[in-house]
């Protein structure tokens, strides 16, 4: 059994397993999820918080929420607000909420200390020089004029820094390791910046940012983060993650240990903030969390759920090499979830009216009708049935083949939880447009009614809803928002090229009245059509439904 269940550990776990039985004290295990707060957290994102915060439910350690705010210029609280939003709507408690501003004052301080030890120094070159100075992997950084430059002048010019004395991009504190290194990491890399923008948290009194790879690792430091996962681009970047950690290491701390697995890609979305940021920027989505936006707060109000998303993250699994996870994958683990937990309801997207002739004209009833078959618990409701009642237009055709089951003139079906109706004859505008469809029905066919013809079958069933206690409903019915399924793989091509100008589509039907008491939590299944959830945009006047997924998957599991 001990033996299984080894085998079934991903390599993360392992890791972990093979440090408590090297001697880690359980008790030390302490996680983290540390996203900038400059932008909104997007599907890829999802699969970091699953693993950071499982590992903290399987091990029983706590997780911190640590905002890396170190860009002023790309920062805002309301990145904050979003990301600690998607984090609860996941349903994951974290321990502590943290901020490397919280530690802008201990980093300065060991970055002094660097420069006592002659580990650091304070560079005046632009950038751009210091760019070419390092060169390629394959050839031998050049050292800055200014790398052997006394100690006490970097400590006196770092205080000028951090005192805003110098105009941004005037020098830079540069940390002196290896400018001969293979690791291009490790080329005396930028620890401070001068940035004179305020923070959305320290307002105005910082004038120099830690740069990332010197924050990171010394607030796991700070924290005691026993083991720091991040996404595979960060590989290079482990060598530099434990030099700076060695400089403020003490024996008697745990030392957090950086380890790298794979991100999540997936066919046809972008999830590079600055991409993201230029659909919002450039009006191609209505915002950060316009359904189309493969961000958590986007696919919230597109209907997704978060036991769906997990769902997903689990079959997809940690992997140690990238690869581009198929979409489909993606919806069919959201309408495995919503095919337990939506509502059925009927609602016509595309309507034409039917008229039951032999219908009393002054007669309504409530027909009986299951919530949801999936789930024993749902119950039934109560659906009003009158003479006059809209169907799909696409559900109706004057003549059809054997293969048609739905209505023909001539034909049958039974309207869902009703009765068998026949189709008699239409009539139509001057365009040739059938603008009614009259029909008669068999008084004695209702559903559940426990007579002869009750029990008899036809091949087709409808949907259908009470023209008069219809419930005037927009739908919006969005389709991916790129065209082919890797957008920006080509770097000579902008990825704006591949954007779908038919990814929405705005239609207007009929649901039954029972919609009008929905929230924006709630999420249904109109029958024969699709998931739906009732979007923000809805009013008093105007209820508005978001398509989900379609009722059809492609994915073959």
């Amino acid at each position: 059994m001990e033996e299984e269940e080894k085998k079934s550990l991903n390599f993360i776990e392992q890791i972990i397993e093979d440090d408590l039985a090297n001697g880690l004290d359980m008790s030390k295990l302490r996680f983290r999820f540390p996203p900038e707060p400059n932008g909104y957290l997007h599907i890829g994102h999802t699969k970091a918080i699953c693993i950071n915060f499982g590992l903290g439910q399987k091990y029983n350690a706590p997780v911190n929420l640590r905002f890396d705010d170190t860009n002023p210029a790309k920062e805002e609280q309301e990145f904050v607000d979003s990301i600690k939003a998607d984090i609860d709507w996941l349903g994951f408690k974290y321990d502590q909420e943290l901020y490397t501003s919280d530690y802008f004052e201990q980093l300065y301080f060991w970055a002094v200390e660097m420069i006592k030890q002659g580990k650091a120094y304070v560079d005046e070159q632009p950038s751009e020089d210091i760019t070419a100075q390092r060169k390629n992997p394959f050839e031998e950084g050049i050292n800055s004029p200014f790398r052997d430059r006394p100690i006490e002048e970097s400590l006196e010019l770092f205080e000028k820094m951090k005192n805003g004395e110098f105009e941004e991009g005037a020098m830079s504190l540069r940390a002196k390791i290896d400018m001969a290194s293979p690791n291009m990491n490790m080329r005396d890399p930028v620890m401070y910046r001068i940035l004179k923008k305020p923070h959305h948290r320290t307002s105005e009194k910082w004038k120099i940012y830690p740069m990332y790879d010197w924050a990171h690792g010394e607030s796991d430091y700070i924290e005691q983060i026993s083991h720091s996962l991040c996404s595979l681009e960060f590989e290079n970047h482990r060598p530099l993650y434990e030099w700076y950690l060695d400089q403020v290491y003490n024996n008697e701390s745990v030392a957090p240990k950086q380890r790298e697995f794979a991100r999540m890609n997936v066919s046809y979305m972008v999830t590079s903030k600055r991409k993201l940021q230029r659909l919002v920027a450039e009006g191609v989505t209505t915002g950060w969390d316009d359904p189309r936006m493969p961000t958590i707060s986007g696919l919230r109000r597109k209907g997704y759920t978060p036991a769906s998303i997990k769902n997903f993250i689990e079959r997809v699994g940690v992997a140690k090499r990238e690869n581009l996870i198929d979409i489909q994958l993606l919806e069919f683990s959201v309408r495995e979830d919503l095919n337990k937990v939506a509502t059925r309801v009927m609602a016509v997207v595309n309507p034409v009216k039917l008229i039951i002739e032999n219908y009393p004209e002054d007669k309504e009833e409530w027909l009986e009708t299951e919530n949801n078959p999936e789930d024993e618990n749902a119950g039934t409701r109560q659906v009003p049935f009158s003479r006059e009642i809209y169907i799909e237009r696409e559900d109706f055709q004057e003549e059809a083949d054997k293969k048609f089951f739905r209505l023909k003139l001539g034909g049958e079906v039974r309207l869902k939880a009703g009765y068998i109706i026949k189709a008699e004859r239409v009539e139509k505008d001057d365009k040739g447009q059938i603008t009614t469809i009259y029909a008669t029905y068999d008084e004695d066919s209702k559903s559940g009614s426990g007579t002869e013809a009750s029990l008899r079958k036809v091949k087709g069933t409808l949907h259908w809803v009470s023209a008069k206690h219809a419930l005037p409903i927009e739908i919006r019915t969005y389709e991916r928002l790129f065209t082919t399924e890797q957008p920006d793989a080509v770097k000579e091509v902008d990825f704006m090229e591949f954007i779908n100008h038919q990814s929405l589509r705005v239609s207007h039907g009929f649901a039954e009245p029972s919609l009008k008491d929905a929230t924006l939590d709630d999420h249904f299944q109109f029958q024969r059509i699709g998931y739906y959830i009732k979007d923000r945009d809805s009013s008093d006047d105007q209820l508005v439904f978001n398509r989900t997924v379609t009722l059809k998957d492609g994915y073959k599991p």
